[in-house]
């Protein structure tokens, strides 16, 4: 039995300088540690041998097995060694980690802050979950007046709601802040509307306030204008129409010409050739009194603009779904 101990010893020793790879040494693993292998076997034969010599053949049998596994894990690790060097050639330049960027109206949203700060305009915020007071109330909408269902509110209750509009913002302000004001009210706004190219039930606004004695509707139309061509270039168009908001008298909207189809009329502008952005309007008298301004000292413009729009205009983007899916086939672009 030593001999054949002693025998598979040095047999080990000569096929471990012919293992050159992976498979070779598979194999030569299996042959000598396997369930069938040339160990395994020596335990089965260690019945035959007689019972006052079975623990010193069990201790050579032991011995060669440690010997063969620690010489098998000695050049596995030099296979990954070896393995790990050929992967990598530390000669290359290194890799780049890819790293976040700001997504599309995120980008619009910080020109549009730029613009109004130059002017002169604060930024000043407030809590998307709102009360009815703020939303509504106060800004001239009477309790069960048909103007409410301009807009499909989200109730969380019967006084508490998703703000529809930042113009609570501009309530806020005003009630904390006597004249003169000049804020802009960005943030996320939420109505009940179905999901189409142009529509969400989730979008951004940025509304905007200007409060002082003497402030003109002209005012108002420069100030947009002067916008427009600051995020589309001189050849951009703006239409004003008129309009109806409780919150200001007199009120318009105003349309982008829609740079997709150059107003010849697509999905986008509804085949049109304008894309609307938002309505706006002198500040109505009662909006001034439920704040405890004097509507006879003091006269104010607020504007407002969807982001979403305007984004989708500067990018040429058709489709406003686009902002919320987080495909980064898309994100990436920007």
């Amino acid at each position: 039995m030593e001999n054949k101990i002693n025998q598979i010893r040095a047999e080990f020793i000569q096929d471990l300088g012919n293992i050159r790879n992976n498979q070779d040494f598979e194999a030569i693993r299996v042959k000598y540690l396997g369930r069938k292998g040339f160990i395994q076997n020596l335990y089965t034969s260690l019945r035959e041998v007689e019972a006052e010599d079975r623990p010193q053949v069990g201790k050579a049998i032991n011995d060669v097995k440690a010997f063969i596994e620690n010489k098998l894990e000695e050049l596995r690790a030099g296979f990954t060694t070896t393995k790990s060097r050929e992967k990598f050639d530390l000669t290359l330049p290194g890799r780049l980690a890819s790293t976040g960027r700001k997504h599309p109206l995120t980008l619009v949203m910080d020109d549009v802050k730029k613009f109004f700060l130059r002017l002169g305009f604060t930024i000043a915020d407030g809590p998307e979950v709102e009360t009815d007071y703020y939303n509504f109330s106060a800004l001239n909408f009477p309790q069960y007046h048909p103007a409410r269902a301009m807009q499909d509110t989200l109730f969380i209750s019967s006084e508490v709601l998703l703000r529809t509009h930042t113009s609570p913002v501009q309530i806020r302000t005003m009630l904390k802040q006597k004249p003169p004001v000049r804020i802009i009210a960005p943030g996320r706004v939420y109505r009940r509307d179905t999901p189409d190219a142009s529509h969400s039930p989730f979008f951004h606004q940025v509304e905007g306030l200007f409060v002082d004695k003497g402030v003109s509707f002209g005012d108002l139309r420069a100030v947009i204008q002067e916008f427009a061509k600051y995020m589309f270039g001189q050849d951009i168009h703006v239409r004003f129409r008129p309009s109806f908001f409780p919150f200001t008298e007199p009120s318009m909207e105003y349309d982008f010409n829609c740079i997709f189809c150059r107003g010849k009329g697509c999905k986008v502008c509804k085949y049109s050739g304008w894309v609307e952005i938002s309505g706006a309007g002198m500040v109505h008298p009662n909006v001034f009194r439920n704040v405890g301004y004097d509507p006879d000292i003091y006269t104010g413009y607020a504007f407002g603009m969807g982001v979403d729009r305007i984004t989708m205009l500067k990018y040429n983007i058709d489709d406003i779904r686009l902002f919320f899916e987080n495909d980064m086939r898309f994100l990436q672009q920007f």
